[in-house]
């Protein structure tokens, strides 16, 4: 059956979403789809091998924003509720000061050590100000996500911008790293290893290389006692939320997992399509958006996003 559904694992499972209706398709028609992120009473995602941004309201639907995005994926915001984005075509993270005007950017980072970064992919802030992201190879590996090119930095890290200017890899054993998010205490942050990805584009799994959640405890930008949180499958985790009881969210194959505080299967969100990543939104934050594939979901949900940077945000939207 294809027909987004819900599947109960837990009984607590229906108390965190609405599971009396379906999944709500509100926008399709792209390519695929990621970034989600709630800005001024509006959802704004990226259409990454369309090169634009897009932007959905109940009342006007899905209307493009940005014509020339360079293949962006990951938008998160910042302490100030400027949207900051991970551009895989500019391999750099940027704070946009106008998310319709592509040129109303600053940089957030573009190199490490004086070597370009690979394409970095998704993005969150720390209620310090600091910005960390990840930094897989899918934006050089191809033309489809960007623009082919070998890595000038010779591997896949975790980064995190100071507020000083300082930029730190703060883990440099991924194959492939992906989403992250904090702990709602921000004591520990978990980060996606989507390695089993054969190519770009999702053309295969190899379930024999990595494609789990790990999870690390949090000093400054020290990140140590590294561990498997969960193991994703079908497919991989890519973008993922936790939410204020820290209660991971994350995509798959499949749809989105909701996973315990311990990693334990809740219940999904079953979607006929790879899903990429999902936010929390709407007037009250409580709105599940949901990137996957070509299409975009809502669900109504019980649940607000752990980072006190989008919960301050949503709550002055």
């Amino acid at each position: 059956m294809s027909v987004p559904r819900f599947i109960r694992v837990e009984p607590k499972f229906d108390t965190f979403l609405n599971t009396t209706r379906p999944p709500d398709l509100i926008a399709h028609g792209f390519t695929w789809t990621e970034g989600p992120v709630w800005l001024d009473g509006a959802l704004y995602f990226n259409d990454i091998p369309n090169k634009r941004m897009m932007r959905w309201t109940e009342a006007t639907g899905a209307q493009v924003a940005l014509e020339n995005s360079e293949f962006a994926n990951g938008n998160t915001l910042d302490l100030a509720g400027q949207m900051v984005s991970c551009e895989h075509g500019g391999r750099r993270v940027i704070r946009r000061t106008d998310p319709h005007d592509a040129a109303a950017v600053e940089v957030v980072a573009d190199r490490f050590e004086g070597k370009r970064l690979n394409s970095p992919n998704d993005v969150i802030v720390r209620s310090d100000g600091s910005i960390w992201f990840t930094d897989p190879p899918y934006g050089i590996n191809s033309d489809v996500e960007g623009y082919s090119a070998e890595s000038e930095i010779g591997g896949c890290y975790v980064f995190c911008a100071t507020p000083d200017g300082g930029l730190h890899a703060v883990a440099t054993d991924f194959e492939k790293p992906n989403g992250l998010a904090f702990s709602p205490d921000e004591s520990r942050l978990y980060v996606a290893d989507s390695g089993a990805i054969k190519g770009a584009s999702f053309p295969g799994i190899d379930y024999e290389l990595p494609h789990h959640i790990r999870v690390f405890d949090v000093n400054g930008t020290g990140l140590t006692n590294s561990r498997v949180f969960a193991v994703v499958a079908p497919g991989v985790p890519d973008g993922f939320r936790v939410d204020q009881e820290g209660f991971v969210w994350t995509s798959a194959l499949d749809g989105v997992h909701c996973l315990s505080p311990e990693g334990a299967l809740i219940g999904k969100i079953w979607l006929p399509q790879q899903t990429s990543n999902l936010c929390f939104g709407g007037a009250d934050g409580r709105t599940m958006f949901i990137t996957s594939s070509d299409k975009v979901y809502r669900v109504e949900s019980s649940r607000r996003d752990a980072s006190h940077v989008l919960s301050q945000c949503e709550r002055n939207t």
